[in-house]
C-alpha cells in the first residue's frame, strides 16, 4: 500500500539551513521514546526536507520520508506509529520480519532497505511491501520464485555503488542496463527506480557526486528505455546526507538516527569514511 509522506504541521522555511545542515555525523541526535519526541523530531526533519526542496526549486511532496527503524525496540516502534509512522525501512531482513509479525496489530508497511542473501527471500516475499536493495539477478530469481508462490508481486528499487567502495553493496554502474533489462523476465518484481548509498563524508564536495551520478544513471535509462526503470524514483540520503540528496533529485530520504535517535552502532560502523 503507498501512503503520503510523513508529514507534520506544515514545515518552515529557515533561511539559517545551508548547504551542510545535516552533514555532521558526529551530531548527538535526541533519542526519541514518546509520541510527543517522536512527533518533534519528525517535524524538525521534515523542515529540513523543506528547505531543502526549496533550494532546489522542488515540490515537497515530491519526496517522500522513509524513517528507519533498525536496531529500535519495539516499545518505541509503537510510539513512532503513534506519530504518524507507518512505513519503516529495515535493514536486516530477519529483524524487520520479526518486527512484522510482532507488530502485526499496526498499520506498518516495511522496507527492506539491506543486502539480502537469496536464501532468505522467502521472508521478505512474505511481508515486505517494497525492497530497497535488489542487486543481483541470483536474488531477483528468488524473489520471483517466492512471490509466485505467495501470488503476490513486489516494488523494488535497484541498488547501485556509486561510491566505488569495497565496504558498500550494489551494482557497479556499468553493469546497470544489462540488469535493468534482465530483470523484464521477472513479472513479480515492479522496478521502482534505483537505490544508492554515498560515500560516508562529511566532505559535501565528496558526498554530492554519489547523488548526481545516480540521477544521470536514471536519466540514461529514461532515455534508453523508460519501461525498464518504471517511476524512476531515486532512493538515496540519510540522516547526514538527505539535504545533499533532494537537492539532487532524491525522491525517498531514508533517515533513521535524526528520528529515533542515535544507535549505539552509528552508520559509521556500516558505512566507514574512506579516505
Amino acid at each position: 500500500m503507498r501512503r503520503e509522506p510523513v508529514a507534520a504541521a506544515p514545515p518552515a522555511y529557515h533561511e539559517d539551513m545551508g548547504d551542510n545542515s545535516g552533514l555532521s555525523h558526529d551530531e548527538q541526535y535526541s533519542t526519541a521514546v514518546s509520541v510527543e519526541d517522536f512527533r518533534s523530531n519528525i517535524a524538525e526533519v521534515e523542515q529540513r526536507i523543506a528547505a531543502a526542496a526549496k533550494r532546489a526549486g522542488r515540490d515537497r511532496y515530491e519526496i517522500e520520508l522513509l524513517p528507519v527503524s533498525k536496531t529500535v525496540p519495539q516499545e518505541r516502534i509503537r510510539a513512532a506509529a503513534a506519530a504518524g509512522c507507518h512505513k519503516l525501512g529495515e535493514n536486516k531482513v530477519q529483524e524487520a520480519h520479526r518486527k512484522s509479525e510482532e507488530m502485526a496489530d499496526l498499520d506498518i508497511d516495511w522496507a527492506v532497505i539491506g543486502h539480502l542473501q537469496s536464501n532468505k527471500a522467502k521472508f521478505v516475499a512474505q511481508f515486505a511491501a517494497e525492497f530497497q536493495a535488489l542487486d543481483r539477478i541470483k536474488v531477483a530469481r528468488a524473489l520471483d520464485r517466492r512471490l509466485q508462490s505467495e501470488g503476490r508481486s513486489l516494488d523494488v528499487y535497484v541498488q547501485v555503488n556509486t561510491s566505488a567502495e569495497d565496504s558498500k553493496f550494489g551494482m557497479p554502474p556499468e553493469e546497470l542496463s544489462g540488469f535493468l533489462r534482465q530483470l523484464r523476465e521477472f513479472d513479480t518484481l515492479k522496478v521502482q527506480g534505483l537505490m544508492t548509498l554515498a560515500i560516508f563524508s562529511s566532505d559535501v564536495e565528496r558526498v554530492r557526486p554519489c547523488f548526481q551520478m545516480l540521477r544521470e544513471l536514471r536519466d540514461r535509462a529514461r532515455d534508453t528505455d523508460p519501461e525498464l526503470i518504471g517511476p524512476g524514483h531515486l532512493s538515496m540520503g540519510m540522516s547526514g546526507d538527505f539535504e545533499v540528496a533532494i537537492e539532487e533529485g532524491a525522491n525517498c530520504v531514508r533517515v533513521g538516527q535524526a528520528i529515533f535517535g542515535r544507535r549505539s552502532v552509528p552508520d559509521s560502523h556500516y558505512w566507514p569514511e574512506n579516505g
